[in-house]
């Protein structure tokens, strides 16, 4: 997979965000592959896609991209808050591309992709409205955060500088797509935040009662349930089920 942006596209444009979409977005269109099918050629939607920048002719799966210069960081800005709130219950909310750059080198430093289906309202963050002076006062748009997100969510195709390959990041990506079954956010909420509790522990084998010393965190995330430690263990029921963990003994886990 080539790194580095073609340069010569961008001559054209003075203002470097112009410089920047084209070549982040011809990078896309050129070398990444869908991470849904492994189909090998993403194609670029026209300008002014009301939600989405990509697609894969094979598969039909949508995605939307997010670029930067130097380090991802912690957050995304996005669009209008309502508007994305809204995009979650939809079933043509893109997945999420998101590229981090050397403008310097021109060079890729980072790319990754958030399946949809990691996409909860816990994790969109309302910004606050413009003011009276802007020119869109008033208008309210949003952060997501992206540690609200389990690293299995996180798939990576280049960290730091390094290709990973297609087979991780197909296999990865298969990992979690039970998700997409949950249509209901607050049961997907409730398996996201089991998922990143899970890997919080650091380790691929552990037991409930490592899970319990989430108890207090997981209370104050879901006021309305009184029986937080039944809800851990229905959740790892589920994951089980899925084949996202694995039962060892009574008591006793691991990821698979």
């Amino acid at each position: 997979m080539e790194l580095h942006f073609e340069k010569k596209l961008a001559d054209n444009y003075k203002n470097a965000a112009q410089q920047a979409r084209v070549l982040t977005e011809h990078w896309v269109d050129s070398v990444v592959f869908c991470p849904n099918c492994g189909h090998l050629d993403i194609d670029q939607y026209p300008n002014n896609q009301p939600v989405a920048d990509f697609f894969c002719s094979n598969c039909s799966e949508d995605y939307e991209l997010k670029s930067k210069r130097g380090g991802i960081g912690a957050k995304v800005v996005d669009g209008a808050y309502r508007t994305m709130l809204e995009r979650l219950q939809s079933a043509h909310n893109p997945n999420l591309f998101l590229l981090s750059y050397d403008w310097q080198s021109l060079a890729v430093l980072n790319f990754l992709v958030i399946p949809k289906h990691f996409f909860v309202p816990e994790i969109i963050e309302q910004r606050k409205p413009l003011a009276p002076t802007a020119r869109r006062a008033g208008w309210v748009g949003c952060n997501i955060i992206l540690e609200s997100i389990p690293q299995t969510g996180k798939i990576f195709f280049v960290k730091n500088q390094q290709v990973e390959p297609k087979d991780k990041v197909l296999a990865t990506w298969q990992k979690t797509l039970f998700l997409r079954e949950e249509k209901e956010a607050t049961a997907k909420g409730w398996l996201l935040d089991t998922m990143r509790c899970v890997e919080r522990l650091g380790k691929r084998e552990f037991t409930l009662s490592d899970l319990y010393a989430f108890v207090g965190e997981l209370q104050k995330l879901h006021p309305e349930n009184k029986h937080i430690k039944d809800k851990i263990r229905q959740q790892l029921q589920i994951l089980r089920d899925k084949g996202y963990l694995d039962f060892v003994a009574r008591g006793s886990y691991q990821l698979m």
